[in-house]
């Protein structure tokens, strides 16, 4: 009785069964913006504003390290006579009576070190050492350890246990130690290559920093290639790398054109928090001096030069050791924000 009289009270008329306008038909969509990945990555970041602004204090530090010198007055090499020692902002007597003839001079801005080398460009091209060493030592570390994670979880069985227990090995191997043996051993065959091949830039930088970063091929991908293996076997089993096999895609192809792609973000991730380890480790080998071959600077070098000096000038320790802490600091802050915008476990 209830649903007799129900239809009995709706009627309908010929108005009802008219075409919807655009404009009634928009009013009734209501759609979420669509966003990618990337878009959403980035703008989540871009929140972030302690990322945000560590991204622009190394930017900040890059343009000082490989741009101001160019055109900066003074070199990093050249020695000043009587300028020895000059505290900030301050001139010898030489440019001062320059100065009294009408000359520009430029001030040296962190005064000199103790051979009369003006050291704020000292401290811009000792920062770029720093920064080259960390960028091509982390750039190394990505693909050894990117290629040997990915076949280690892609293939399995005996292939994952021989790289797995490669990793264990290397582990154990004492890299400070390494690191002096190969500097003692390729002082020689770096000379020799570099008057017969002409690349003399070898032996300007000298054994030291080509064995850092023959250490880190050797020793540092460990940590790269578990991460990208852990990565590798969450996505392997997944419903798209299945149908991307029965379709005849080659082992080659999964691996670069479906699974490292899926994996891109997290080594973005990874990659930026190597970077300040990278410096780390060389500011440190630099001040035990097993870094870059004399005169060429280096945060480390610098601050241990400006040891026995501390007390008449700290500021020669202050300068190199705030630097290395800054940009270590950024380094870190900045990987934290791109791990917050890119890890979609830690979306709100």
């Amino acid at each position: 009785m209830e649903n007799t009289e129900l239809n009995e009270q709706i009627t309908y008329t010929a108005a009802d069964f008219e075409m919807a306008g655009e404009d009634e038909k928009q009013s009734r969509v209501i759609m979420r913006e669509s966003v990618g990945f990337w878009k959403d990555g980035f703008r989540r970041f871009r929140k972030n504003k302690v990322a945000v602004t560590s991204f622009f204090v190394v930017v900040f530090i890059i343009l000082i390290s490989f741009f101001v010198p160019l055109f900066y007055p003074y070199d990093y090499h050249t020695q000043y006579k009587g300028s020895e020692n000059l505290k900030p902002f301050t001139y010898s007597k030489v440019e001062m009576e320059k100065k009294a003839q009408g000359e520009k001079v430029f001030p040296h801005l962190l005064g000199t070190d103790k051979l009369g080398r003006d050291y704020a460009i000292r401290i811009m091209m000792g920062s770029r050492i720093s920064l080259i060493v960390g960028l091509v030592a982390t750039l190394i570390i990505l693909i050894i350890g990117t290629i040997l994670g990915s076949i280690s979880a892609f293939f399995g069985g005996w292939v994952d246990l021989v790289i797995m227990r490669i990793v264990d090995i290397i582990y154990s191997v004492p890299d400070v130690l390494l690191i002096v043996l190969l500097s003692f051993g390729l002082k020689a065959p770096l000379k020799n290559l570099s008057l017969v091949s002409g690349f003399h830039w070898m032996e300007k930088v000298g054994p030291n920093l080509i064995s850092i970063f023959i250490v880190f091929a050797l020793l540092y991908w460990g940590g790269m290639a578990r991460m990208v293996r852990s990565q590798i076997l969450l996505l392997k089993n997944s419903e798209y790398i299945t149908a991307s096999r029965a379709l005849g895609q080659t082992n080659k192809k999964l691996i670069t054109k479906h699974l490292l792609p899926n994996c891109i973000g997290t080594l973005i991730v990874t990659t930026t928090l190597q970077i300040p380890s990278s410096i780390f480790t060389e500011s440190f080998l630099s001040f035990l001096g097993l870094g870059v071959a004399v005169p060429m600077p280096s945060l480390g070098s610098l601050a241990s030069e400006a040891i026995n000096g501390m007390i008449s000038y700290p500021y020669r320790l202050f300068a190199p050791a705030i630097l290395i802490s800054l940009i270590i600091l950024s380094f870190n802050l900045l990987g934290d924000g791109l791990r917050d915008a890119f890890d979609p476990k830690l979306k709100k």
